[in-house]
């Protein structure tokens, strides 16, 4: 018997004991559904993660007060001396991996154009921050060193904020009042959407740090001459950023006049490192998601092995006739290893079919209820490895009943009621 017309008699044996066929392939349909729906889900969560830390800059590092410790009380995290504009000029112009470097005063305020207001946030930095946070300007310009030093009253909006408060357009050019001060709007920054964790990425408004910290925030600390919340630092592209690290944090020891031995009080976030141990998390994720899919493939492939042993005696007499009149023994072992890879290849399909619809069904219907940030990934080789593996499980599994119906004694199968 030639592949083909195995094939056929197979489809027809399954459509013959079609509600038995569907029970058999019941399991083998859950575990693929299950694999496919819960790796889509979690490869578009991935996905969206490892954007928005890709989206911080893989050669960007930022830095950041420790805690301050005072005989036995500890501060917490950012209660150190914090940095000053002076400490960026000198990572800026001293450490030779740094290409760009810029100090950034945040806080929240309210924006006013014409009765209109927006509540945002508002972001002081030095003009090298767009540069070091690789932003890019759709309209207008960068305000400038010199406008930065003299505390003007000038402002970039992202295009949430442009949106809410200047819906016809032409934001660049029009005054906007922030903390009652009117500040010319000079610049639109280009869209950057959703991040990873749901926050609305243009929804901010960027000055001259001196101007947010004398103007806006008013943040102070005693002691320091011009301090600085957070700094950012981009490492020339090629470096190390482990030795890019380690070479920042010995010149800000030395600066601070940190004792050899002593703890430092800043710390430096490497996000290649947040990006690395990621991928980590990601492939344990992803092992453990394919060692599930394999138990409940496996179970299916059990209930498989159990039908196709039920086949192979209600059939017996069939199978005695065939040998009879001719049959090989390898046509009849191949017969039932083809039902049984059909019946897990029409599993898997369906699977197939059944995780897509629930992945995106969850992705459509998820902001119902609350998920706004849920997304999907459907991976083309996820679903090949998903049918490859149901076939593969038809093949284990089918291959003893087919072993037992090729070896039966064509007489005594003959003569089974």
């Amino acid at each position: 018997m030639n592949f083909l017309a195995a094939i056929a008699v197979a489809l027809t044996a399954l459509r013959v004991n079609a509600l038995r066929s569907f029970l058999a392939i019941l399991g083998v349909i859950i575990g693929v559904a299950a694999v496919i729906a819960t790796v889509s889900l979690a490869q578009g969560a991935a996905d969206a993660v490892e954007e928005q830390i890709a989206s911080l800059g893989a050669n960007t590092l930022n830095i950041r007060p420790g805690s301050d410790q005072r005989g036995g009380r500890r501060g917490g995290a950012g209660s150190a001396t914090p940095f000053s504009s002076d400490d960026v000029d000198a990572l800026r112009r001293d450490v030779p991996v740094i290409v760009a470097a810029s100090g950034t005063v945040q806080g929240s305020v309210t924006a006013v154009v014409d009765g209109v207001n927006w509540p945002t946030q508002i972001i002081g930095a030095h003009p090298d921050y767009v540069e070091v946070r690789d932003w890019v300007i759709e309209d207008g310009r960068l305000y400038t060193p010199q406008e930065n030093q003299r505390s003007a009253r000038v402002a970039l909006i992202g295009q949430t904020v442009a949106e809410e408060l200047f819906p016809s357009g032409g934001a660049v050019g029009q005054t906007v009042r922030l903390s009652g001060q009117p500040f010319e709007i000079i610049g639109l920054m280009a869209e950057r959407g959703q991040g990873g964790f749901g926050q609305d990425q243009d929804d901010f408004i960027m000055a001259p740090i001196s101007t947010v910290r004398e103007r806006v925030t008013g943040f102070r600390r005693a002691g320091v001459r011009d301090p600085v919340q957070t700094i950012w630092v981009e490492v020339t592209a090629g470096e190390d950023m482990e030795n890019a690290e380690l070479e920042i944090e010995e010149f800000l020891r030395i600066r601070r006049g940190i004792e050899p031995g002593a703890q430092d009080d800043f710390s430096v976030r490497n996000f290649a490192e947040f990006i690395r141990a990621f991928n980590e998390t990601e492939n344990v994720l992803g092992l453990l998601l394919a060692a599930a899919g394999l138990i409940t493939l496996l179970v299916g492939g059990i209930g498989i092995m159990n039908v196709m042993l039920v086949s192979v005696t209600e059939r017996t007499r069939e199978i005695g006739l065939r040998l009879a009149v001719g049959a090989r023994r390898a046509d009849i072992r191949n017969q039932f290893l083809i039902e049984s890879v059909v019946l897990c290849s029409v599993g898997g399909v369906v699977g197939l079919a059944l995780g897509v619809g629930v992945s995106l069904a969850a992705e459509t219907f998820g902001p119902a209820v609350g998920a706004d940030d849920l997304s999907v990934a459907v991976e083309p080789t996820i679903a090949l490895i998903a049918i490859a593996a149901s076939a593969t499980v038809g093949v284990l599994f089918g291959f003893y009943p087919a072993l037992r119906a090729s070896r039966l004694d064509p007489i005594e199968a003959l003569r089974h009621e």
